[in-house]
């Protein structure tokens, strides 16, 4: 039992370390970060959140781009994963295994080797410094997992139940409706969260997508706070702007913790 709980403090240690040491990090002045004996009165400051939160454009303008791509690409995710994993539960064992075993290794496939022809696919087509349009890539660079993970789901459906709502004259819409969502909410939700934090996290297709300063998403502008100074790097202001920016993705876990915690562990359907 003690070798348990020691194993659980190690692991909590491990994880919440260097969150610990940003937020710190956020709070203390440059001169206490090169000495460690630095007094009180000379310690603390909260000049890196001002600094960030009164940059031009404001920093908030950066979450909101964050937020709205990555709603977007979340829902058009769903949207089309959701037929695409109930057809493949309903295909025969041999050719559902053939099709999973493509869709592991296109979720596989490292996305970064993509970016340059993705930019060029959108100088092609003028999507260039279109948040909707950047959307785009991150939903079909999900659709692997995210089918993987509801065709998981929709198999562990009794086929009887399908049947049933057959029989009683629901259309499949209708049975998406008022059966396969409802059932299999917690696995809609942890999936969707995997994607918003692929498309909140997202730093190569951004980068090169995107280049007008009041566009940026959250990475690439923290990015360019981190090389703003050609002679010293800005560890607080940048040590701010991470504490800021995880602060969404905190409260998104707090709020759907119960869904993400039960499509996880069960496959979205009790037994």
């Amino acid at each position: 039992m003690k070798l348990k709980s020691a194993s659980i403090v190690l692991l909590l240690a491990w994880s919440l370390a260097p969150l610990l040491w940003q937020l710190y990090t956020s709070f203390s002045t440059d001169q206490a970060l090169v000495t460690p004996f630095e007094t009180m009165a000379n310690r603390w400051t909260l000049e890196h959140y001002r600094s960030v939160i009164s940059a031009n454009p404001p920093f908030f303008l950066y979450l909101v781009n964050s937020l709205f791509v990555g709603i977007l690409a979340t829902l058009l995710t769903l949207i089309i994963a959701l037929p695409a994993a109930y057809s493949l539960s309903k295909l025969s064992t041999t050719n559902s295994n053939i099709i999973r075993i493509i869709l592991v290794g296109c979720a596989l496939f490292p996305y970064v080797l993509l970016f340059l022809a993705l930019l060029e696919i959108a100088r092609a087509l003028s999507l260039g410094n279109n948040l909707f349009a950047l959307a785009l890539p991150y939903t079909a660079l999900s659709q692997p997992l995210a089918i993987l993970l509801l065709g998981s789901a929709f198999t562990s459906i009794s086929p009887e139940l399908d049947d049933a709502a057959r029989v009683e004259g629901l259309t499949l819409i209708n049975r998406f409706r008022w059966i396969y969502i409802p059932l299999l909410a917690p696995a809609i939700a942890s999936t969707g969260i995997l994607v918003f934090l692929f498309s909140w996290n997202e730093y190569p297709i951004a980068l090169t997508w995107i280049s007008e300063t009041s566009k940026l998403t959250l990475p690439v502008a923290m990015a360019r706070i981190a090389g703003s100074s050609i002679h010293s790097v800005p560890y607080g202001a940048y040590a701010a702007a991470t504490v800021l920016g995880a602060i969404p993705l905190i409260l998104l876990v707090i709020v759907f913790q119960k869904p993400i915690v039960s499509g996880l562990t069960s496959g979205a359907v009790k037994g």
